[in-house]
């Protein structure tokens, strides 16, 4: 099996067209049908029923493709592991990313450890949650980012810090006459949410928060990036619910973060790795990122809560 033959393969998985696909491959049509029949005899089953008037995947075809992603993703890595070899990386961690995790703790993680440990390259991957759990379990990642508690069986899961749920305001709300804003009150307004399908454990975590509430929320949108939010925020469109650091960061001008009354809500980012011995260089990240926490007086005061000392090794 060569590897134009996968290239080919999802090519015409793709398109479930084999004109179309032979012109994204910038190849002749025959040497495209020739590339699928070498790659069905080699296997031994038919991975397309082809008609002249449409192409489908077999039963078979569609299982050989769940394994095509990652093939070409293990080839990727295998490339810029010889890149980072070469540009004096004597080791290459690699870190995935989910849920739109609070953004104000990973630029002084990371600058700590290019620090401490500069012959690591650490290379970070944005994927939805569910496809960095399979990268975990099928070695693309050596460990992730969540806001999801919950992986499944053979993933270990451990707080790592802690950020207070606020309320993005728009600029001359009513609700600005609070200091701190009554939930209830918040509730009474329109609201702009995180989807779950991109940012699951942070959807997951906010949901909860809301169904202790008697009132009913009015969900004006659920939107796939903070960026999103702070926009319909800033348009006063609605109110938004997310981390602080998230309406720090924003870029959009005209949004007000406001604390909520009583016990401030948390939400909490995981550490997410495979149940297995982790190798040197996951042992000192892990080991830095616990130290961040109880020494570092640079590392934000929201996450201090001693939700790391009991981070498993």
């Amino acid at each position: 099996m060569e590897f134009r033959h996968l290239r080919c393969f999802l090519a015409v998985a793709e398109e479930l067209h084999f004109a179309r696909a032979a012109e994204r491959l910038h190849i002749e049509q025959s040497p495209l049908s020739r590339a699928i029949k070498e790659l069905e005899e080699e296997l031994g089953v038919q991975l397309f029923v082809r008609t002249t008037r449409s192409t489908r995947l077999t039963l078979a075809g569609k299982l050989f493709l769940n394994h095509i992603p990652r093939v070409f993703a293990v080839l990727e890595q295998a490339r810029e592991s010889v890149k980072s070899a070469t540009n004096g990386f004597h080791g290459q961690l690699r870190i995935a990313l989910s849920d739109g995790i609070t953004p104000s703790r990973l630029p002084a993680l990371l600058a700590r450890c290019r620090e401490e440990y500069p012959e690591i390259e650490i290379r970070l991957f944005e994927v939805p949650l569910d496809q960095q759990i399979k990268g975990l379990h099928d070695d693309l990642y050596d460990a992730g980012f969540s806001m999801a508690d919950e992986a499944g069986d053979g993933i270990i899961v451990n707080p790592v810090w802690e950020d207070q749920l606020m309320v993005a305001v728009p600029a001359r709300h009513p609700v600005l006459a609070y200091k701190r804003i009554p939930l209830e009150e918040v509730l009474r307004y329109p609201i702009v949410l995180g989807d779950p399908a991109a940012c699951e454990g942070h959807a997951r975590q906010v949901d909860r928060i809301l169904r202790r509430q008697e009132r009913e929320p009015l969900i004006a949108q659920r939107v796939a990036t903070f960026d999103v939010m702070m926009m319909l925020v800033s348009a006063g469109l609605a109110l938004g619910l997310a981390g602080g650091a998230h309406i720090a960061f924003s870029r959009e001008l005209g949004v007000v973060a406001r604390p909520l009354a009583g016990q401030p809500p948390l939400l909490t980012t995981y550490l997410l790795r495979r149940d297995a011995e982790p190798s040197q260089m996951l042992a000192r990240f892990i080991e830095r990122l616990a130290s961040m926490e109880s020494n570092d007086p640079d590392w934000p005061a929201s996450s201090k809560s001693g939700a790391l000392k009991d981070i498993e090794l």
